[in-house]
């Protein structure tokens, strides 16, 4: 008679843990980063070259929207600082989403308050060798109001849409009216004249060792002028929640292109009575800069993460990786001094083709550096 052995019972396997999935990369971010930074290490320099060959409409044209409007007004130069603020706010979502696979949100706020601080003394030691003097506190330059805008956006990246918007728009409308109704000091009534408005004032009250200084003789503020810029960081921060969001891409673009059209036909409506001055950064200002910084942004996101158009952006995209290492490289290194020992001779002797020869050569060298710390995956952050 056959013995049956009892069946073994074997506990249940524990279902394997599936990572979550990292987010996926936005390719057009770093695209168009490195077209808005092109403009600043190499771009103007090469249409200055071509320039030197001969004026015409086209080369007069670019050459005068790569400089800052003297006062009021807004050209392609004037919307390069307010890309770069919307750029910080797009991705931070992503690198949270990222951090957030390995860190607690503790650790991810001490690193925030970590990138502020780096960023802040970057931004001081840039500025100081650039002036030959030691300067600590540079808000009129790009890095530090980033370093702030970063941080107040990280501090709203777990609020709902609804909470991030009204803190953004809070912004610029507090904002307008404090520059609309306070009376300026020595003046006795609005104005937004420059060296005769409040951002001015303020600056002259609490810095006044610096008042002879050509950032403040050109009228650039930077103490108030400090605040409104959160508020495009803070649209960015919104754009990138929707990027990460499983909204088409089509409607994604909606949204984007929407919200730039309705900011310009804002802007330009505010602009009516309040002027449009990069240097104050009045509401009218930060609104259309910030509307024209995302349709821009919206044409990059098209062609290169909706048709996936990629190749043509790759000398952008190279750029924009390494954004923090070009934008410190020309004042801290003095690559481009470097560089010129080399091509200045042959520059002199080519005559009207010297200049676009030079800035040609500097920015074939700068972008073979970039190249080489991107294929070795060395990346400069904060």
């Amino acid at each position: 008679m056959e013995t049956r052995q009892p069946a073994t019972v074997l506990p249940a396997a524990k279902a394997p843990t599936v990572p979550k999935p990292a987010a996926a990369r936005l390719v057009s971010l770093d695209a168009f980063r490195g077209f808005i930074m092109f403009w600043i290490v190499g771009g103007g320099a090469i249409a200055l070259g071509l320039q030197a060959l001969g004026h015409s409409w086209f080369t007069d044209t670019v050459i005068y929207q790569l400089n800052h409007s003297a006062w009021e007004g807004l050209r392609f130069y004037d919307c390069i600082w307010p890309s770069f603020m919307l750029m910080v706010g797009v991705s931070i979502p992503f690198s949270y989403a990222k951090r957030s696979l390995t860190q607690t949100h503790q650790q991810m706020l001490f690193h925030a308050v970590r990138r502020f601080a780096i960023l802040m003394l970057l931004g001081g030691m840039r500025e100081s060798v650039s002036l030959g003097s030691p300067r600590l506190i540079e808000l009129s330059s790009a890095l530090q109001p980033i370093a702030v805008a970063s941080l107040v956006a990280f501090l709203l990246v777990r609020k709902s849409w609804k909470f991030q918007a009204i803190v953004g728009a809070s912004i610029l409308v507090g904002y307008l009216l404090l520059l609309a109704l306070v009376p300026v000091p020595g003046v006795g009534s609005v104005s937004y004249q420059q060296g005769a408005n409040l951002v001015y004032a303020v600056d002259k009250a609490l810095l006044p060792h610096r008042t002879g200084e050509a950032v403040f003789l050109e009228g650039w503020g930077t103490i108030l002028s400090t605040i409104p810029c959160i508020a495009t960081t803070i649209l960015g921060l919104l754009f990138g929640r929707l990027l990460k969001s499983q909204l088409t891409p089509q409607r994604k673009m909606t949204i984007i292109g929407t919200t730039g059209l309705c900011g310009l036909v804002i802007g330009y409506a505010i602009s009516l009575f309040v002027p449009v001055v990069m240097k104050m950064w009045t509401t009218s200002y930060g609104i259309l800069s910030a509307s024209w910084s995302c349709l821009m942004f919206l044409f990059f996101y098209w062609i290169v993460d909706v048709l996936g158009y990629r190749r043509w952006v790759f000398v952008f995209v190279i750029i924009g990786m390494n954004a923090l290492a070009v934008y410190l490289c020309n004042t801290v290194t003095r690559l481009h001094e470097i560089v010129g020992i080399f091509t200045r001779g042959p520059a002199a002797a080519m005559g009207p083709v010297g200049p676009l020869f030079a800035a040609l050569a500097f920015f074939a060298v700068e972008w073979s550096i970039l190249y080489w710390m991107y294929k070795r995956k060395l990346f400069l952050t904060a």
